[in-house]
């Protein structure tokens, strides 16, 4: 059988690829790849999260029976006769974002079907544990602030 030259002007016929002498740059390459995907994908490709810390108004925006949602914090500020809280909207199995629910009186989780109490108790599985609570505190000026990077536990309540 001749031998063909490539264009780069290497002798390499099938025979001489199939029993390895080809393989091995093919090999090689391949590994280079590879490495240099996992390089490439070791950069985040998600925004970055809003800052922990947001004012959420005065306390006189929130007066006793206040249930308001912050969409882009991903907060749920509610204002009972015991004090006002904070609770995540974030589902504890997957990181879903739950949703109110007015007409039960509830947070669902559109993802895996997790229920929740207004107070962030586990209704329904297959989220793990219940909602976490964050700090609420005054600031100086009168606001108030949330601070996502601080969880406080379940019934830790401020009074305005």
């Amino acid at each position: 059988m001749a031998k063909k030259k490539t264009d780069k002007g290497v002798d390499c016929d099938r025979r001489a690829f199939i029993t390895g002498k080809g393989w091995l740059p093919a090999f090689v390459g391949a590994i280079g790849l590879a490495g240099l995907g996992s390089i490439v994908g070791l950069k985040p490709r998600v925004l970055p999260d809003p800052s922990a810390q947001f004012k959420i108004g005065p306390p006189q925006d929130f007066p006793v029976g206040t249930v308001k949602v912050f969409d882009e914090e991903k907060v749920t500020i509610f204002h009972d006769h015991d004090g006002m809280y904070a609770i995540s909207l974030v589902c504890t199995h997957l990181g879903c974002i739950v949703s109110y629910n007015d007409a039960d009186a509830r947070f669902d989780c559109p993802c895996h079907g997790s229920k929740f109490t207004l107070q962030g108790k586990v209704l329904k599985a297959p989220a793990p544990r219940a909602l976490d609570w964050f700090e609420i505190s005054a600031l100086p000026s009168g606001q108030l602030m949330v601070d996502r990077g601080v969880t406080v536990p379940m019934g830790t309540k401020v009074v305005v």
